[in-house]
């Protein structure tokens, strides 16, 4: 099974930079977006062999998820069920026979760290979420998590190391996720590989130059491990700051 993950930094502009192109290229059984930044209706893909599910933020123009998958699930559910956390459609979860598969863009922390304390929280709610529904099938997890985890996952640690996306408080939530039982598939199979980034900013040309960070990931349950066959970064695809990444994995 290949599954594919890319936060589009807008859906409908990414679509006339050539979504469709790479969409059909990838070709994946699980393709899930993150900040779509669309409401209902504003743009018609037509992806004729998968079935299509979109979670809108109350706000216009504001984070968004998707999920295009070719098999139907057995359910779907949009959001955590917390109305707190409910209201800028960041998590898709569809339930398939054996697996979960979750797409989730968390918050960001912001300038001058102002959501950082609602992300604390956030935190805490997406775990409990996804051990509940880890304690009934195995979960994939994918999406912009907004964090990285560890120095080699960006270029400038030092500097970035109180700024959103490597603060202390964020990669302490990740390292508490990843320890209640669930795998960071790319670090599963690349354990020390550097310069691998998903993320880099518009400014001061950190593409060009990849100085970047490793803010978008596929996590498994840990029980599953073992059934990874590749993870991928596709730093070669352009159209948003961040590039896709891919999991495949036996099914």
């Amino acid at each position: 099974m290949k599954l594919i993950s890319w936060n589009v930094n807008g859906l409908r502009a990414m679509y006339k930079k050539g979504f469709m192109e790479v969409f059909n290229n990838l070709n994946a059984d699980i393709f899930c977006i993150q900040e779509t930044k669309m409401q209902e209706k504003q743009i018609e893909l037509n992806l004729d062999e998968y079935y299509e599910y979109y979670n809108y933020a109350e706000k216009k123009g504001y984070s968004g998820t998707a999920i295009f998958t070719k098999k139907k699930p057995l359910n779907v559910s949009y959001g955590i069920g917390i109305e707190e956390h409910d209201k800028e459609g960041r998590v898709i979860t569809l339930e398939f026979e054996s697996f979960y598969m979750v797409n989730c863009y968390t918050p960001n922390s912001g300038r001058e760290l102002a959501r950082l304390d609602y992300r604390m929280v956030w935190e805490e709610a997406f775990r409990k979420y996804l051990k509940e529904l880890d304690s009934k099938k195995p979960i994939i997890i994918c999406g912009d998590l907004n964090v990285a985890h560890t120095e080699i996952d960006l270029k400038n640690p030092k500097s970035n190391r109180k700024n959103a996306g490597f603060t202390d408080e964020e990669r302490g939530k990740i390292d508490k996720l990843l320890k209640s039982g669930f795998t960071d598939t790319f670090r599963k199979l690349y354990p020390q590989k550097e310069g691998a980034y998903t993320w880099w900013s518009y400014m001061f040309s950190a593409r060009a130059n990849n100085a970047g960070w490793r803010i978008d990931y596929f996590l498994v349950s840990d029980r599953i491990s073992d059934n990874i066959k590749e993870a991928t970064i596709y730093s070669d695809i352009m159209g948003s700051d961040h590039c896709p990444v891919g999991l495949e994995i036996n099914w």
